[in-house]
């Protein structure tokens, strides 16, 4: 399975969001764009999620070691 990546997945939600929008889809089909949204969504906020964990540990790690010296 490859590896998803924040940006396309984005831009994917991003298209979506733009069709539903426009008006012009049926019922159906916007309920099939709306839970691939969903889907989309939660690769993006779990990909946010990962980034804001590393950044948090990146951060306490420097400020530890400004203390030590």
């Amino acid at each position: 399975m490859a590896k998803v990546n924040f940006e396309t997945s984005l831009e994917k939600l991003e298209g979506l969001v733009s069709d539903l929008e426009s008006g012009q889809l049926s019922l159906d089909d916007s309920i099939k764009k709306f839970e691939e949204g969903i889907s989309l969504y939660k690769v993006c906020r779990k990909k946010l999620t990962e980034a804001e964990k590393k950044i948090t540990i990146l951060t306490d790690s420097l400020q530890e070691e400004e203390y030590e010296e």
